[in-house]
């Protein structure tokens, strides 16, 4: 069948049939003309000759802030129809909302201890962890489990300065702190000395 009516069964777009065509994640050729024919079935909307029953996703969307809930929505999508096209099960979809530094967000702590799935798929890497993804993919492949980035690229410079911002806060607040702790240190070290005399 043409690609095309391929993505109209399947319940895509053309836009994302195309992509998985030239991903090399659909089954078909292409003839002289330039129409793609796709021979891979569908059955209730599933690409059932791609699929790969040992192969398990568990897919992470995040965003930064409530105002982008629209984008997280979009995000999980994407990332299905990715999961999908690569013949993956999907055994849930994880939606987010909470800073990359943030090292406490409780939803990505959840799946990272979830022993059901084997692929962590995220949709860049900052959406997993603005620092330290590196650690979270040696404790993955511990599990035998790996993390899959769907686009390398980086993206997200509006969020990349609210990021930074961050780190500047917080670092003048400790430096603050230090401040302070240093004159207590020295308020007690004189106390000490008087009392001693």
């Amino acid at each position: 069948m043409k690609l095309s009516d391929y993505a109209k069964k399947a319940g895509i777009s053309y836009r994302t049939a195309w992509r998985w065509w030239k991903q090399g994640n659909l089954t078909g050729h292409q003839l002289p003309s330039g129409t793609i024919i796709i021979t891979s079935s569908i059955t209730s909307g599933a690409i059932e000759d791609n699929l790969k029953p040992d192969l398990i996703a568990c897919i992470y969307a995040r965003v930064s802030s409530a105002q982008n809930k629209d984008d997280l929505e979009r995000q999980a999508e994407r990332l299905k129809d990715y999961a999908i096209a690569r013949g993956y099960k999907i055994h849930k979809i994880v939606k987010e909302i909470g800073s990359g530094l943030n090292d406490n967000r409780k939803q990505l702590a959840k799946i990272l201890v979830d022993p059901n799935y084997n692929i962590l798929i995220v949709e860049h890497k900052d959406r997993l962890a603005r620092f330290g993804t590196n650690y979270i993919e040696i404790l993955l492949k511990e599990l035998n489990k790996k993390v899959e980035i769907v686009n390398q690229s980086e993206d997200k410079t509006d969020e990349l300065m609210e990021d930074l911002i961050a780190i500047i806060t917080s670092f003048c607040s400790r430096m603050y702190g230090l401040r302070r702790s240093k004159r207590k240190t020295e308020k007690i070290i004189a106390e000490l000395k008087s009392h001693g005399q």
